[in-house]
């Protein structure tokens, strides 16, 4: 019994779970160290992915600035950002849109710097501009030298006011200068005096006042348009003494019984318009003719093109073409007035038929379908 007790009662070895696990640990740090040359030579794991935390600790004006570098160093870019994001809006894009707008200034000033206002040409009545006109055509066409020196220097002396001048010329449209002259003094006498030539005493006098005085009703009808415009408006004496030649043509030829005629003669002798070529006009269709020796009269799609080295002084030029064809054996003055006496009576057959036609279309300036001289119907 007692040795059964001793030896049940021998110290047994004391196993200490923190030194086991110390050992453990120890134990593993060395099988480390022992293999870690290993481990450096072999390639190394990937990384592991960054947190989430991370992503939303990284500043938000960061993000944009990639997109902003890369516009910056291709500026050629088809597809620019029209809405650059505020969070991305640096010291650096601040000044690239400062150099921008600052070079989109200089080229608009610089733009306006070479803008060259528009050159108002010298009327005919200024002095010493016919002699600058004749100097001209002498230089530009050796053949007007003759005629030049055949007739006296043309004058353009007539000043009246737009209104009145035109008028005047629907007044003495389709007629002999005499008869026009007999009718346009009896108008005068209606208005009060040159001076009573006005829109308003136009529209006050009614056709049948008109037909006293040998004015047509048609013609009535067109005085009664061109005051109308006035009173409107749509004309007036310092919008056509300020209108370029092409803005005049189209304005004045949306008035009943004013063509492109009738307008050319406008220019000429009441506004004394230095380059206006009247290529309807057949006197001086024919003096190009004859000048240039054509076998045939040229069209006036063609007078443009022949004429176009007179510029800027055509209106002189057509002045000679009108005293050269004259010179010719063309119609004369005399001539002119038997040809207009013969179209007052194709105006009166005219008349009566639109009276039974009223809706076909106005014949304006049927004065154009002969040869006429135009400075005649303006008392040149």
């Amino acid at each position: 019994m007692s040795d059964r007790t001793q030896t049940h009662t021998e110290p047994q070895p004391h196993h200490d779970p923190a030194s086991s696990s110390t050992s453990a640990a120890a134990a593993a740090a060395a099988a480390a160290a022992a293999t870690a040359p290993e481990v450096t030579n072999a390639a190394p794991p990937p990384p592991p992915p960054p947190p989430p935390q991370q992503q939303s600790a990284s500043p938000p004006s960061k993000i944009p600035v990639r997109p902003q570098k890369i516009r910056k160093l291709s500026p050629e870019s088809s597809t620019p950002d029209p809405k650059p994001s505020a969070a991305g809006a640096g010291p650096k894009s601040k000044t690239a849109n400062a150099s921008s707008s600052k070079a989109s200034k200089n080229r608009i000033v610089a733009s306006r710097a070479l803008a060259v206002p528009r050159v108002v040409a010298r009327s005919l009545s200024c002095e010493g501009e016919v002699e600058a006109a004749v100097r001209h055509l002498r230089d530009a066409d050796p053949l007007l030298g003759p005629l030049i020196d055949l007739y006296p220097l043309p004058t353009f002396d007539i000043f009246l006011t737009p209104f009145h001048a035109l008028t005047k010329s629907i007044l003495y449209q389709q007629l002999a200068f005499k008869a026009g002259t007999s009718i346009y003094t009896r108008f005068l006498a209606l208005c009060g005096s040159d001076a009573g030539v006005l829109p308003e005493t136009v529209l006050a006098l009614d056709p049948h006042q008109l037909r006293q005085i040998g004015v047509s009703a048609r013609k009535a009808s067109y005085l009664h348009d061109l005051a109308r415009k006035y009173q409107n408006g749509i004309l007036s004496d310092s919008a056509i003494v300020n209108m370029d030649d092409k803005s005049l043509f189209t304005m004045l030829t949306m008035v009943n019984g004013i063509g492109s005629w009738s307008v050319h003669m406008f220019m000429i002798f009441s506004l004394h318009r230095p380059d206006v070529l009247p290529i309807n006009d057949l006197g001086v269709r024919k003096g190009v003719q004859l000048l240039y020796g054509l076998e045939e009269l040229p069209r006036p799609s063609q007078m443009d093109h022949m004429c176009d080295k007179w510029r800027p002084y055509r209106s002189v030029a057509s002045w000679y073409m009108w005293r050269f064809v004259e010179s010719k054996g063309a119609p004369t003055s005399a001539a002119a007035v038997a040809v207009s006496a013969s179209l007052q009576q194709q105006q009166q057959q005219v008349e009566e038929q639109q009276q039974h036609h009223p809706q076909q279309p106005q014949l304006l300036d049927p004065i154009n379908s002969i040869l006429n001289l135009g400075a005649y119907a303006w008392g040149q």
